[in-house]
């Protein structure tokens, strides 16, 4: 069986107060991760700052900036200087009124390779995205890098396998997804279980329903609510699955450069042993576009 192996990193990071902060240890994060080896370096949803959709302000869209734009020159700069693919996450500025969650990925040259703007939006307690984010607009098209064809989702669009199996369809070699998730520190630690266990058991249908290496980024750490509320603890648990749902690499609850090694190769023989692209009834699946079968 040939590999074809390629070593990645997860920066799993808390919030360091500012951009210059967060970037400051990021840059930190990817030489060290250029050091020991890694071609690709994910990084979390959101991570130039706190996570700021707690609440519903508007002085929060002072955050947002435009693509290609600072920070996207900055990841540049990183990834040229370390001959590494890095992907971000970025609250974007397009136009008056009009802002998006995206990701970005910069190329071992330094050029911006390609975008992709979250296309599920939440609405939840603590989580009030809608305020801030249009729902993407450029459909779920990977990203083509010198490690490979990058299938970029971020956070929410994890818990839709309509998603994953769109970037899968289009030639995808991985699925990465930037991600801020965590937990009510009210919650008791049964329902705190469900919740993680849930989330990370999407990741393992993704990569097994579709073959597909899984990278998922979150962040780590607690952070207090604008409101009167409790705030998010997020639980970090960056992981990296294979193309049958197997843990490669998994993180803990504390910031940590989660280092590992993908066979992009073994996607093609699991594929040949579970053929479920070949399985599939297309002729069947047209009610999926439906919002509900009444």
């Amino acid at each position: 069986m040939t590999t074809k192996t390629l070593p990645v990193a997860l920066v799993q990071e808390t919030n360091h107060g500012d951009p210059a902060a967060n970037l400051a240890v990021i840059a930190q994060r990817v030489a060290e991760a250029a050091r020991q080896g890694a071609k690709l370096v994910l990084l979390q949803e959101l991570h130039n700052g706190a996570y700021f959709c707690q609440h519903e302000a508007v002085a929060e869209f002072d955050r947002a900036e435009p693509i290609p734009g600072p920070t996207t020159q900055r990841l540049g700069e990183l990834a040229r200087q370390h001959g590494v693919v890095l992907v971000g996450s970025l609250f974007e500025r397009r136009a008056p009124g009009l802002y998006h969650n995206t990701a970005v990925v910069l190329d071992a040259d330094g050029r911006l390779a390609g975008t992709y703007r979250k296309m599920h939006i939440p609405d939840d307690p603590g989580f009030h995205e809608k305020f801030y984010f249009t729902p993407g607009d450029l459909g779920f098209t990977p990203i083509d890098t010198s490690v490979g064809r990058l299938g970029v989702l971020v956070c929410w669009d994890q818990w839709y396998p309509e998603a994953a199996r769109l970037m899968a369809l289009a030639g995808a070699e991985l699925l990465l997804y930037p991600t801020a998730i965590g937990w009510d520190p009210d919650d008791d630690a049964a329902e705190k279980n469900r919740q993680r266990d849930a989330w990370i058991l999407s990741h393992r249908g993704h990569a097994v329903a579709n073959g597909l290496p899984v990278l998922s980024c979150n962040r780590v750490g607690h952070e207090p609510s604008p409101l009167e509320a409790s705030g998010i603890d997020f639980w970090g648990n960056s992981h990296v699955l294979g193309p049958q749902g197997e843990f490669i690499a998994e993180a803990g609850g504390e910031p940590q450069l989660l280092l590992a090694e993908v066979d992009l190769q073994r996607s093609e023989h699991v594929r040949r042993i579970w053929p479920f692209l070949r399985d599939r009834r297309i002729d069947a699946y047209g009610d999926l576009t439906k919002r509900y079968r009444d």
